[in-house]
């Protein structure tokens, strides 16, 4: 769920206006969004504003999700707006040179929208990086990667299982849902190239039906259609598969052996 999105749900929940204190008081209590900027409420106001009809400045969203109820009140728009920057009409100076203000806001929208592109093409990279040093892990290597990502995640009690004793999988743990724990099994598939079949699925849920409730398949590759397809089955525990470019998501996502760095972009709210 983006910020927007659940921004969206505490206000249609509510079934009235909200303020941004109130919208980002309501988000934390529902452990709808995790947020990790060092002022969460300004994030919380800052979407609202740039994505909120009637309200424009130069790092404003051009798709508006909200409505505007007096000075600092706001509710979902009933359907989202597509709006295109405009720039009022001035009277030209004598000497026919734009304002300067005119044009220090056209270059900080264009300043900000490289920021973005440049931002967009550098989690690319980072995900190709990460994935080649995945995939130079031993099998045994990546084995013990899982269970740590998993332990990040909030697993309890994860083990590797050794290769004589693992019957089909290569670990397990316990995950905490309400009051209960599920206990999981993994796989792992430290593979170059090609794709997870529907055979590997099928093995690895034969192995854990029965002394589980729930599987996972990492690799670092990709899932075939036929074995994403069997993802879940009647009367078979179901599987959760993650690829490659998922379990660095998940890295990013829990900051396991990955550091952010801030970078704080300023905008012009007034």
């Amino acid at each position: 769920m983006t910020i927007v999105e659940a921004i969206k749900q505490v206000m249609r929940e509510a079934g009235r206006p909200l303020t941004a204190r109130e919208a980002f008081t309501a988000i934390v209590a529902k452990s709808l969004y995790e947020f990790h900027a060092k002022d969460p409420l300004h994030v919380v106001s800052m979407q609202i504003r740039r994505h909120c009809a009637g309200i424009d400045f130069p790092s404003a969203a051009p798709t508006k999700h909200f409505q505007q109820h007096g000075d600092d009140r706001f509710s979902p728009l009933p359907e989202i707006l597509k709006s295109k920057r405009t720039t009022k009409p001035r009277q030209r100076r004598v000497d026919a040179t734009p304002p300067p203000e005119s044009a220090g806001g056209s270059a900080l929208s264009s300043v900000e929208d490289e920021l973005w592109a440049l931002h967009a093409k550098y989690l690319k990279l980072f995900e190709e990086h990460m994935l080649r040093e995945l995939k130079l892990l031993s099998p045994a290597g990546f084995e013990a990667f899982s269970r740590d990502l998993l332990d990040a995640y909030g697993f309890k009690d994860t083990k590797v299982t050794t290769i004589s004793r693992d019957g089909g999988i290569d670990g397990y743990g316990k995950l905490k849902v309400g009051l209960a724990h599920l206990n999981v099994a993994f796989q792992c598939k430290r593979w170059t190239n090609a794709n997870i079949q529907r055979p590997e699925i099928d093995k690895f849920r034969g192995a854990s039906q029965g002394a589980y409730e729930q599987g996972i398949f990492f690799t670092t590759a990709s899932f075939s259609k036929g074995a994403i397809a069997v993802t879940t089955q009647p009367g078979a525990i179901p599987v959760v598969m993650i690829d490659g470019p998922q379990i660095v998501s998940l890295m990013v996502e829990k900051k396991f052996r990955v550091e952010s760095n801030v970078m704080e972009i300023p905008a012009f709210a007034l």
